[in-house]
């Protein structure tokens, strides 16, 4: 079996992690258009943070995000900057909208749920290997 492996100076990895967001209340105020638009939001600063978005879906009240990272990556910076980010741009481009179902400055619950994806195997440690020899 082969992996796509990411490698830096001095290390191998594969770090892949599935990010899920709630809206306020659970609020179903996200809609296609509104997915796209925190796609394109999240694209803008990915590279700032060491992360490869991979995917982006949800329904109307959670988004489900899915991207890899350097060992190096601050995942809680990073993800209180898509939070923060995300919130203020999509609350300024649809407000007129949003003010019946969320009010305030919230946009985002509070809490979130993030998952690794990547899992360690025999076969991924035997291509570490084979690749140091190389």
């Amino acid at each position: 079996m082969e992996y796509d492996l990411d490698s830096g100076a001095h290390s191998t990895y594969s770090l892949h992690y599935h990010l899920v967001l709630t809206t306020k209340y659970r609020r179903g105020v996200l809609t296609e258009e509104r997915t796209q638009f925190i796609h394109e939001v999240i694209s803008g600063f990915t590279d700032n943070y060491g992360v490869e978005l991979t995917n982006l879906d949800g329904e109307d009240d959670h988004v489900h995000i899915l991207f890899r990272a350097k060992p190096t990556t601050d995942l809680v910076k990073f993800i209180n900057t898509v939070k923060g980010a995300t919130a203020r741009r999509i609350r300024n481009e649809y407000a007129d909208e949003l003010k019946t179902d969320l009010w305030g400055d919230s946009f985002w619950n509070d809490s979130y749920c993030l998952i690794s994806t990547g899992q360690v195997s025999l076969d991924v440690l035997n291509q570490y290997v084979e690749n140091q020899r190389e």
